[in-house]
């Protein structure tokens, strides 16, 4: 493969909802390129980018696919990205390491949920946007509403170079205001034949010409004052303002392709090598420390592994940008999150799963390696003595929760074991070994993300998994003052068990008011590991009750407080002041003055009132207009309660607090309520006392598995 330099190189990401043809695209692109000799298609699950088995099995991409094609002198790399924001992980790895994202929307659809998600990632990390409207050959394709919904959704920068001529199933005809020329495409596709733009357009045509222009010259003095003297641009004064409106983000080009009839992906690809930018061309990363990373292949060498996979007879593949300096084979590089030693043997050039091994890859190429000892995604591979560490790609917080266990009992390390390896490639997937609830509780983006985790557990690692619901960590506490007293006496022969405790329960809130009727004399506020306080005072006078043994008495209520009266969930918030008992001066000891307050606390807490508390998650949900009312009427059936709703375009925000009992599995079903067209986020907001009639049920719960166990 010829060697390319950092000025010869364009790194985009195909971006888009589900559905709206990035796979076919990327397979057209590379087939324009002659990097294929023939193109593969989803539903026959031969193309080059969704080439792992689940991707196949199921019809639609899972995994960000890097691929990579030679055009007039140039190397495009190409990253095919999934729809579903289920795996919004590979979307966010691919957009730290491209340097220009392609937002695909199928004119049948419009712009969608998913494609606002992507968008908001794109804005903050200032990346370059063109748009590719697809799908124009559909019989639903609806051009001019994609475009005004896409300015709508994006802002007035999204600007038209393209517009088809003839959409719908009779698709064949672009009208380029650009360069002012039609192109028009046989039956097959492939090179278009370039025509005038027909008398009956030439109006629209000229008018979507000079505001392209006016969008060019509004951002570049330089171009305005040209426009202003001439009253017009040429193509390659265009052709720089779109590149500098492109790297400001003041514009965004819009672009007509049809991907599975191999239509307009020609243009799409000279435009990308002509205008969007190089990894040079782009301002300098920011490493950890905030110094400047220049991508310049004089520079220092550093690697950014952006994701890895473990693919079967290949190992483990990690996937990088060159952000700096020159790689050749067989440098000896360190990784700067644990200090060890990598040699970088062998390197590819990427389609897919195949892989073209090569010596040498310059600054901003992207490329992937085997064998690292002990390097993964988010790390960063430098030269002995140059440290250097580069950001991680931030993830977004988990939206669903399951519990997993493995079918079988005796796989519970080979379970563990298989998903390390998919939270290493994954790291949306996190995986949590709660000893509160005594579950494995994986957290996730959707039911499609576990699904497809199910699927790699059974298929690659040959572990069968029950996915079953996830306890809720529900806390238990009081709502009214009340006293405990407990005497704990045991004499079984030779020395006894001896201890008296007298104490008063109160339900505890930041600057509440003294206890009454004690004297207190000092007081602990002790910060709980899970939540809420517990503030012990001691109120002894007299000496009724030593001071060695207060420890002990403390340490009888919190063991009652890790396992509550009620459920046997955490206690919280709770004022424990102990104010008189008595000891015995041969039998008392700390063993029974830990039983005393145990068996006191327990009493005390049956008379306050108990209540079970359950945690409140604050929910957003994105809702196209039409679902707006499904959504509304559904939140309530699910003890949700709604604190605002407000407009955002074509969509509603509706903003809401939600039991995270019933939080468990709306991502399935706001899926179907919407056709998969909403979407929510949530995060944790506090707790909340339960309902009588479930608390009834929980408390009943827990007796029975008490007498069951």
């Amino acid at each position: 493969m010829k060697k390319y330099e950092s000025d010869r190189i364009r790194n985009v990401a195909l971006m888009g909802h589900s559905g709206s043809g990035k796979t076919t695209l990327a397979e057209t692109m590379l087939f324009e390129a002659g990097a294929l000799s023939r193109r593969g298609t989803v539903e026959e699950s031969n193309t080059v980018s969704d080439y792992h088995d689940v991707e196949m099995d199921r019809g639609n991409s899972v995994f960000g696919t890097l691929l990579h094609a030679e055009w007039r002198d140039h190397k495009i790399n190409i990253v095919d990205t999934p729809g579903y924001d289920d795996f919004v992980g590979e979307v966010l790895s691919a957009l730290r390491v491209v340097d220009t994202g392609i937002m695909v929307l199928a004119a049948s659809d419009g712009v969608q949920v998913g494609t606002e998600l992507i968008w908001q990632q794109t804005v903050q990390l200032n990346t370059p946007m063109i748009f590719a409207v697809n799908k124009l050959d559909h019989d639903k394709s609806n051009f001019e509403q994609t475009v005004e919904q896409a300015k709508d959704r994006f802002g007035r920068s999204v600007t038209v170079v393209q517009y088809p001529l003839n959409e719908g199933g009779s698709f064949n005809t672009i009208v380029d205001v650009l360069k002012m020329t039609v192109y028009k495409f046989s039956a097959e596709g492939g090179k278009p034949e370039k025509l005038p733009i027909p008398a009956e357009e030439k109006e629209k045509a000229e008018q979507l010409h000079n505001e392209l222009i006016e969008s060019i010259a509004e951002n570049d003095e330089g171009l305005m004052e040209l426009y202003f003297e001439k009253g017009t641009l040429d193509e390659d004064e265009m052709r720089a303002g779109l590149k500098a409106g492109l790297m400001k983000r003041q514009i965004f080009p819009l672009f007509c392709v049809c991907g599975r009839r191999n239509m307009g992906s020609g243009r799409l690809m000279g435009f990308i090598d002509n205008v969007a930018p190089a990894p040079a061309d782009m301002p300098p990363k920011k490493s950890v420390d905030g110094s400047e990373l220049p991508c310049d292949s004089n520079g220092p060498l550093v690697l950014f592994v952006y994701k890895t996979l473990s693919e079967a007879h290949v190992g483990e593949m990690a996937y990088f940008r060159v952000s700096s300096g020159k790689l050749h084979s067989g440098m000896d590089l360190v990784n700067q999150a644990n200090g060890g030693s990598e040699r970088v043997t062998h390197f590819f050039a990427v389609n897919g799963k195949k892989r073209q091994e090569i010596d040498e890859l310059y600054a901003g190429d992207l490329g992937a390696t085997v064998k690292l000892k002990d390097t993964h995604a988010n790390q960063t591979l430098h030269e002995k003595g140059k440290p250097i560490a580069m950001p991680a790609v931030a993830y977004p917080s988990s939206k669903v929760r399951t519990a997993i266990r493995p079918a079988n009992a005796k796989e519970e390390e080979k379970l563990a074991a298989s998903l390390h390896r998919l939270h290493k490639e994954d790291p949306t997937l996190i995986v949590e070994h709660s000893q509160e609830l005594r579950q494995t509780i994986l957290h996730g983006q959707g039911e499609l993300h576990f699904t497809v985790v199910k699927w790699s557990l059974e298929h690659r690692f040959g572990v069968q998994a029950e996915f079953i619901p996830p306890r809720i960590s529900y806390r238990e506490t009081i709502q009214r003052s009340t006293k405990g007293h407990y005497k704990h006496k045991k004499q079984t022969g030779g020395a006894g068990q001896y201890g008296e405790v007298y104490m008063v329960l109160e339900p505890y809130t930041e600057g509440m008011a003294a206890t009454p009727d004690v004297n207190v004399r000092h007081t602990d506020e002790i910060e709980l590991e899970w939540g809420g306080k517990l503030v012990y005072q001691n109120c002894i006078v007299g000496g009724v009750i030593d001071q060695r043994f207060l420890p002990a008495i403390l340490k009888g209520i919190m063991d009652k407080m890790e396992n509550g009266p009620l459920t046997g969930c955490y206690v919280r918030d709770i004022r424990v002041s102990i104010y008189d008992g008595s000891m015995h001066s041969v039998d008392s000891n700390e063993a029974a003055f830990k039983t005393a307050a145990l068996m006191a606390f327990r009493d005390a807490f049956a008379e306050g009132d108990p209540k079970i508390l359950e945690p409140i998650f604050e929910v957003e949900v994105i809702v196209p207009d039409e679902y707006v009312g499904d959504v509304m009427s559904d939140l309530p059936s699910r003890r949700a309660t709604i604190i605002g709703i407000d407009a955002d375009g074509h969509y509603q925000r509706i903003k809401a607090k939600m039991p995270q009992a019933e939080l468990d599995g709306y991502s399935t079903a706001l899926r179907a309520m919407t056709q998969g067209r909403a979407t929510y986020s949530g995060s944790y907001d506090g707790y909340a006392p339960v309902p009588h009639d479930l608390q009834d049920k929980l408390i009943a719960a827990h007796k029975k598995s008490e007498e069951d166990a």
